[in-house]
């Protein structure tokens, strides 16, 4: 789960090999406790 990115206290991550939940590689932002999860549809 590598931080690619931080920025004025946001930080995006990116997973690529997550088999329990999503089975896709995705994108985790978090900022002050908060969390967004974005996956691609198929």
């Amino acid at each position: 789960m590598p931080a690619i990115s931080m920025f004025y206290g946001v930080i995006i991550y990116i997973y690529f090999f997550d088999n329990k939940k999503h089975k896709k590689p995705h994108i985790h932002v978090k900022y002050s406790g908060d969390e967004v999860v974005l996956v691609p549809h198929s």
